[in-house]
């Protein structure tokens, strides 16, 4: 205790720099700060926001806010992690084991992305998680065919042959 570390220049107490580099973290984690960094030129056409992951209706949100203008668009996150969302549906899906409402919702994003033209811009948010939240199994496979080839013993979907 009572130590001084030099950050940045500033001579610091432990417990400042603990502070201050637990400040710096969540600042980096927080949506609104990371998206707004990055955000593409406003095309002429539409604004489609498609994603998944555990994060992607909080990146979802936050990504309509700082646009300013209508998107719309569909993404899916694990149940238990939504965020309210204008214009962008959120759907929610099982992690890690997929299930049908992950089918449904990789289906929703297909269609969202259909019938795009040059000038639209398409924004994908994609966090951890996202490859168990949208299967979307090759034509002639269902998900009970995928899980029982990687060798997961419970099936709890829907198999009817889609």
């Amino acid at each position: 205790m009572g130590e001084y570390f030099t950050l940045f220049g500033a001579l610091m107490t432990d417990h400042d720099l603990l502070r201050t580099l637990f400040d710096a973290a969540i600042d980096a984690a927080d949506p609104s700060a990371a998206l707004a960094k990055i955000l593409p030129p406003k095309p002429k056409g539409r604004t489609v926001v498609v994603g998944a992951g555990k994060g992607v209706a909080q990146l979802a949100a936050a990504f309509e806010t700082l646009w300013g203008e209508r998107v719309d668009g569909v993404v899916v996150t694990r149940y238990g992690y939504s965020a309210r969302c204008k214009h962008i549906t959120v759907r929610e899906a099982a992690h890690p084991v997929p299930d049908d409402a992950g089918y449904m919702a990789a289906r929703e994003l297909f269609a969202a992305v259909s019938n795009l033209t040059a000038d639209d811009l398409v924004v994908a948010l994609i966090t951890g998680g996202g490859s168990a939240l949208l299967p979307a199994p090759i034509d002639g496979l269902d998900l009970c065919g995928c899980l029982s080839r990687t060798g997961d013993k419970f099936c709890g979907f829907r198999c009817s042959g889609r």
